[in-house]
């Protein structure tokens, strides 16, 4: 069975070094994107997301910390920094916001690759560990990549915003439950829901309109009157 390349996204300003850092990864195995700043980076992510980020600390506009943090509030994407030697307290700061790794330009590539090697590798065992009985993976023609966050078929990928993942999560994970609108409202992180909150119904309305064939008659998401909302078991016991 063919095994698909990892992605790696490397977001560097430095035109020079991007393009020789993503020709060395490429020739390696690696399937690579090359973007110089943040805006381009998002657009990558949108439609095609990595398994990990080669993050530039010092990018003009947004940097790497800000990006760091912002990523890490709604993924799970590997993130190795680039820095400079005398951006210890930089290096410092982006390890406390979520980054896995860093490199210290100039670098050596062999050591470049055994750290990318083995994050990809802990990405992966966290992929793998502790599985949730009963919990949906593969249902109709999608695939939940949780690692990734989205949703993949044959025909296309469908990525998810932070809190359509966690209701979604939470959802698969205990098919054939119930769960109240207050209670998503904790799960996606809104914490109490007010009288007239409609979010919940919002993020089950974009949720189908992703992954029903028919949103209006849903297949999946299910509604409980008076109760909640509820995954439908694949098996359809």
């Amino acid at each position: 069975m063919k095994t698909t390349a990892a992605h790696i996204l490397i977001v560097e300003d430095d035109r020079v070094t991007r393009m020789r850092l993503a020709g060395y990864l490429r020739g390696i195995g690696y399937r690579v994107t090359e973007v110089g700043d943040a805006a381009a980076m998002e657009d990558v992510i949108d439609f095609d997301p990595p398994e990990l980020l080669l993050l530039d600390i010092g990018l003009e506009g947004k940097d790497g910390l800000t990006i760091t943090r912002e990523q890490r509030a709604k993924s799970r994407v590997g993130i190795i920094l680039l820095t400079s030697r005398d951006e210890q307290v930089d290096r410092i700061v982006g390890l406390e916001m979520g980054a896995d790794d860093y490199v210290t330009k100039p670098f050596d590539r062999r050591e470049l690759a055994a750290r990318i090697k083995n994050l990809l590798s802990r990405i992966a065992d966290i992929g793998r560990s502790a599985p949730v009985p009963d919990a949906v993976e593969d249902f109709g023609p999608w695939h939940f990549d949780r690692i990734r966050r989205r949703l993949v078929s044959a025909a296309r990928t469908e990525s998810l915003s932070a809190q359509e993942f966690d209701l979604l999560d939470a959802l698969t994970r205990n098919p054939g439950i119930t769960f109240g609108r207050a209670r998503l409202s904790e799960i996606v992180g809104r914490g109490e829901l007010r009288p007239g909150d409609r979010t919940i119904d919002v993020l089950v309305g974009r949720l189908r309109k992703k992954i029903e064939a028919d949103p209006s008659n849903p297949d999946w998401i299910l509604t409980r009157a008076g109760q909640g909302y509820c995954f439908a078991s694949p098996s359809g016991s």
